[in-house]
């Protein structure tokens, strides 16, 4: 088995797996912040729901496992690849076969990477070892985590750097959903175009989804 991980196709393979849980837990937590647009008490209880619940809690550690899987081994494989593309961007001009996302994955991993731990500084750390303000809904006082996000959201150029980490993610699944399922023998004839079609809406979903959140936060507040 350690071998096999140390394989280029090992490699590949935790990338495509760890890529998909991650691809999952997006849909989540896009679903989560959703709730922001319905108001204060909407979005609060329900990240008070994800903080209490024990199936949640559980998954946690496996998710951030899944992070620094995904992101040690795409860095371990792209660094492994940098002679090799060389080589072949001499003898083959890729830009006429393949997507600028698929060319460009590190980099664009490199950019949300970045972008994810800003995320992680301004509200993970904060909502867990900072200080926070409680409200009270029906005798249940619960973390103002709606005050917390939003405040970021009136902030002009914090909006461009979300909408901009927004769009940088969704170019990265454009080709990453794909590439996949490709790796695990799943992207055949049958399921290519299919695959190719979800995978386009899904990165169009995740990234609208991710962008209009603080677009209405920043115009009710410019026009409020």
């Amino acid at each position: 088995m350690d071998s096999f991980l140390k394989s280029s196709v090992g490699k590949k393979l935790v990338v495509s797996i760890s890529g998909l849980f991650l691809i999952m837990f997006l849909a989540i937590h896009l679903t989560i912040n959703l709730f922001l647009l319905a108001g204060p008490q909407a979005y609060n209880m329900a990240v008070h729901f994800m903080d209490t619940n024990l199936a949640v809690r559980i998954t946690k550690p496996v998710l951030a496992v899944g992070f620094l899987l995904h992101i040690s081994y795409s860095a371990i494989l792209a660094i492994s690849n940098i002679g090799n593309c060389r080589q072949k961007y001499a003898v083959v001009d890729q830009s006429k076969t393949s997507s600028w996302s698929s060319r460009n994955m590190f980099l664009l991993g490199s950019l949300i990477f970045i972008f994810l731990v800003l995320h992680l500084s301004n509200y993970w750390y904060k909502m867990n070892f900072g200080e926070m303000n409680y409200v009270d809904y029906e005798g249940i006082k619960i973390q103002d985590a709606f005050s917390l996000v939003t405040a970021k959201f009136v902030v002009w150029w914090y909006v461009l750097i979300y909408v901009a980490g927004a769009v940088l993610l969704g170019l990265h699944l454009l080709h990453g959903f794909q590439s996949a399922f490709q790796t695990l023998g799943l992207y055949n004839k049958i399921w290519r175009r299919r695959l190719s079609i979800i995978g386009i809406a899904y990165s169009l979903i995740i990234t609208a989804g991710f962008s209009v959140i603080p677009v209405f936060f920043l115009l009710d507040a410019v026009l409020c």
